[in-house]
């Protein structure tokens, strides 16, 4: 058919000015701490009057897709924050808060941002960061602290002589005005950078990934298929927003037209109150999170759908203690890569298949591989590749993205394998491999069989430099009864059974807290293992 149109590609303009077109007063964000609630509305206005005021008070340049630095805590501005940035054309760079200006310095300095977004609690660390990068980076804080001024006095020794370094922090406009000039909307093409979120980074430099409007709606699409939607939903927000975890709530309740919780900071006790008050339906929590929160006896409520887990592998432990309070715990696999998830698995997927992260989502594609990257049977372990519309372009450098990506996808680094009804189970990260005198060691595997010795609550394995074997088995053991552990040799002497000689641990320590050490994600920290084994542990015969 000659002169048909091609449609635009699907969204247009940013997702919270599609949706105040079409449900202007449902509820879009309540903030939990302060109990404000907003309707689409109002925070139509909001996205308006800061997208005006970073057009105004910078010399950022709607459609410029240039980079915003942020440093922000988990709030309803950050949220406002995202889509004010994707109404005017501008990708945001959200950087920990919780981390040092050193170990920030290397991230701004690959993201090159335009400008560094901070409020009052972060306008030091903000400075501070922009002393360490001895650059000219304009700081706006979108709140007013106090005079606008924040001196930090840097000492370090420049040349022959020491210098007071101050910063100006400027407010930004307050996103409650309405008096300024809307901006117009920039046309929003799918595969524009929207975000750039840097990985754990638990082994070696943490990766840029760089996420695009289309990656964020097919994850928020896809997630939609499985976990469900209601019009009276009300997604709990309470990891930090430097996330994915922390973002993907705030996106995808835009996108479907539900309520955002946000909840500042998460604590068992008050967490288990928003969830009974605000009749939550859904939340986002790593394991610890969940543990801690049945630690305080909490009873979901009837309004609760899901519990969604990501970060971290979910133990059979938790999810069979789950079961018994009423939690519905839907384990997940996911990476910053893919905006989320990637599989999960509904309660009664986990009873058919214990330990299983569920199927795929919808229009992703995983595929199993060996060492050269040919597919793998079901039943055969091999690195896990996936593939799909939510799957990131690549990373900040482009030699980083060509090394990961391949002919069925993107390289996850994690190990796992899949059965004939295409359930996935992951067991492990290829890097965490143990080499012991030619023997391959699967850390998870030898962590599995600890565990499930009377005594042992959780296991640890990682490899410590050998010079006989090359690498030796070593384990961080927490016990049951930090009181009454277990002795170590009996332990070990129960494992026989179970593990070659090869796999037994070598070195072990037993530490008295509760939990193991884990990243801001939730993940296990391998080097932080490391480092309590090479200081603490103990060989053994």
């Amino acid at each position: 058919m000659t002169g048909a149109r091609t449609p635009p590609d699907w969204p247009t303009v940013d997702l919270v000015a599609h949706r105040v077109r079409t449900t202007p007063d449902r509820t879009a964000v309540v903030d939990a701490d302060t109990e404000e609630t907003w309707t689409y509305r109002e925070l139509d206005r909001r996205v308006d009057a800061l997208a005006a005021g970073l057009l105004s008070e910078t010399d950022l340049e709607r459609g410029s897709d240039a980079r915003v630095g942020v440093l922000l805590h988990t709030s309803p501005a950050f949220a406002t924050l995202c889509f004010a940035a994707m109404r005017i054309g501008l990708s945001l760079v959200p950087l920990n808060v919780r981390e040092t200006p050193t170990e920030l310095e290397s991230k701004v300095e690959r993201t090159d941002p335009a400008l560094l977004v901070c409020e009052p609690s972060t306008a030091g660390l903000a400075a501070e960061l922009v002393a360490e990068t001895e650059t000219d980076l304009p700081i706006r804080s979108l709140e007013s602290a106090g005079d606008g001024r924040v001196e930090e006095h840097d000492e370090r020794q420049r040349g022959s002589k020491k210098e007071d370094v101050v910063h100006h922090v400027e407010p930004l406009v307050d996103p409650t005005a309405t008096t300024r000039e809307a901006p117009d909307s920039v046309t929003l093409d799918r595969s524009t950078t929207q975000f750039v979120l840097f990985t754990s980074g638990t082994s070696g430099e943490p990766k840029g990934v760089r996420l695009t409007v289309g990656n964020l709606v097919a994850s928020a699409t896809a997630s939609a298929f499985r976990l469900g939607v209601s019009p009276a939903d009300r997604w709990l927000c309470c990891l930090p927003m430097y996330h994915m975890g922390g973002l993907a709530p705030v996106i995808r309740s835009a996108l479907y037209g539900t309520a955002v919780v946000v909840q500042r900071e998460f604590d068992p006790e008050a967490t288990a109150r928003v969830v009974g008050e605000y009749d939550i339906t859904g939340v986002s929590l790593v394991p610890t999170m969940l543990e801690r929160l049945l630690e305080a006896d909490w009873s979901p409520p009837e309004s609760l759908r899901f519990v969604l887990l990501g970060g971290a592998p979910a133990t059979e432990d938790l999810l069979e203690r789950c079961d018994r309070a009423g939690v519905p715990a839907y384990p997940t696999y996911g990476m910053t890569e893919t905006a989320s998830q990637i599989a999960t698995a509904t309660p009664d997927v986990r009873t058919t298949a214990p330990g299983t992260v569920g199927q795929p989502l919808a229009f992703a594609d995983v595929s199993i591989v060996d060492n050269d990257g040919a597919r793998l049977e079901s039943g055969h372990r091999g690195e896990l590749v996936v593939d799909g519309p939510m799957v990131t372009p690549g990373y900040l450098e482009d030699a980083r993205t060509e090394a990961a990506f391949g002919l069925h996808g993107l390289h996850t680094g994690d190990v796992g394998y899949r059965d004939e009804n295409g359930f996935l189970w992951v067991v492990g990260r290829l890097d965490d491999r143990i080499v012991s005198g030619g023997e391959n060691v699967d850390p998870s595997e030898v962590a599995a069989v600890l565990e499930s010795q009377s005594g042992v609550r959780r296991a640890a394995v990682v490899g410590l430099p050998d010079e006989e074997w090359g690498e030796r088995v070593a384990a961080l053991l927490v016990p049951e009864d930090p009181s009454a552990p277990p002795t170590v040799e009996r332990l070990l002497d129960h494992c026989t059974d179970d593990l070659a000689g090869f796999k037994r641990p070598k070195t072990v320590t037993v530490v008295e807290d509760e939990t193991l050490p884990r990243t801001p994600s939730g993940t296990v920290d391998r080097e932080a293992v490391r480092e309590l084994i090479e200081r603490n542990g103990r060989d053994v015969p």
